[in-house]
């Protein structure tokens, strides 16, 4: 299986972008992972919340195929704790899927047709974080269920 993160916009923080880059390297001796940037939207001023959703909503819909179970990183999804999250990802292996796609979405969310092409959403926290942590967080708690399910000492118990 490979997992894939998708994210809209680039990571302008560099120490940030160094803390993803260790966690995508550390993750790699588990799994095929893929992160992948969606570059922002040009000339937004003139479009509105929901034209911009929609127009993302189309650039990551060009980033799937037809096999692919795509999760939204969501405020309103399902939040586990990290063994829980290990448990779900291995669901996810054990029913063959190739390609499981988590994408963090632009600043207005995301379009009705990326909610309805989802087959899962998840939240990390009730707090609000800003778009550049989520993308360190998501991939540390990747890291994390490998090491949880490779029972590995990463994780205390």
């Amino acid at each position: 299986m490979t997992i894939k993160l998708l994210a809209i916009g680039k990571t302008d923080n560099k120490q940030l972008q160094t803390l993803i880059d260790d966690y995508q390297k550390r993750l790699s001796h588990y799994i095929k992972f893929e992160f992948e940037i969606i570059p922002d939207l040009k000339k937004v001023k003139n479009l509105s919340e929901s034209q911009q959703k929609e127009k993302e909503g189309e650039l990551i819909l060009a980033k799937l195929t037809a096999t692919d179970v795509l999760i939204l990183l969501d405020e309103n999804g399902k939040q586990f704790d990290s063994v829980e999250f290990s448990e779900y990802l291995q669901k996810h292996m054990n029913s063959g899927v190739k390609q499981l796609v988590f994408v963090i979405g632009g600043p207005y969310g995301f379009s009705e047709a990326i909610y309805k092409k989802a087959q899962g959403k998840l939240s990390l926290s009730k707090m609000t974080f800003s778009h550049q942590m989520i993308r360190l967080f998501i991939v540390e708690q990747f890291y994390r269920a490998y090491t949880i399910l490779k029972n590995e000492p990463y994780h205390h118990r």
